[in-house]
């Protein structure tokens, strides 16, 4: 999930899923992204954390293709690409994570700091 030169990409936000159900969460997950970042069409998450992945499915009438990476160095992220528009790598914070270790990782994703 790092690009060529091995340097990590900047996290551009955060999500704290209620379940690791990928079908349920990922059509909130795209509903509140603003609208700037367009259509969301290819998504990839960690394998680990997101057992059940689909190759495709359908998202507000549109195909978003899903795919799995088991790539140690991006264990807590999904990245979400939009043709024309870019990339972007969200922290995942584990579902199970209490309240008061997560308001700051959150935070902090939306700050780049993560």
């Amino acid at each position: 999930m790092a690009p060529h030169g091995g340097m990590p990409q900047p996290i551009d936000g955060a999500r704290w899923p209620r379940s690791y159900d990928l079908l349920a969460e990922l059509p909130r997950l795209l509903a509140g992204l603003p609208r700037a970042w367009g259509n969301i069409t290819s998504v990839t998450v960690n394998g680990a954390a997101w057992p059940a992945v689909p190759g495709r499915m359908l998202v507000f009438n549109q195909v978003v293709r899903l795919r799995r990476t088991m790539a140690a160095s991006a264990p807590h992220t999904i990245v979400l690409l939009a043709p024309g528009r870019g990339r972007w790598d969200l922290l995942v914070v584990p579902r199970d994570t209490t309240e008061e270790p997560a308001e700051p990782l959150m935070a902090a994703a939306a700050h780049g700091h993560a």
